[in-house]
């Protein structure tokens, strides 16, 4: 992880992650931690996830993704760090692209 106080994360979670909830649990899961972004499905089947917050937030993010909701079996969590403009407050799902 990065040395900065804040940063913004971009991953792509692959495996069994669409159809169960994923997003939903990736949403609650930020906003618990203060983190702001938004999680979309992809057509290739992973979810994506921009997110940005606190260093120590974004940790504790990173091990939630890579557990995901009971339904979901994650196979490969490819995180990147991202040096674009922070996302603004809030979580949102964001539509499929």
């Amino acid at each position: 992880m990065t040395e900065r106080a804040t940063a913004t994360l971009h991953f792509f979670v692959e495996g069994r992650v669409q159809g169960v909830g994923y997003r939903e649990f990736t949403r609650r899961a930020a906003l618990r931690h203060n983190l702001s972004g938004w999680a979309r499905n992809r057509l290739n089947g992973c979810v994506e996830v921009r997110v940005s917050g606190a260093a120590h937030d974004l940790d504790a993010l990173v091990e939630m993704l890579r557990s995901g909701p009971p339904a979901s079996a994650v196979r490969a969590l490819k995180a990147i760090e991202d040096d674009g403009p922070p996302e603004s407050e809030g979580f949102v799902i964001a539509p499929t692209i």
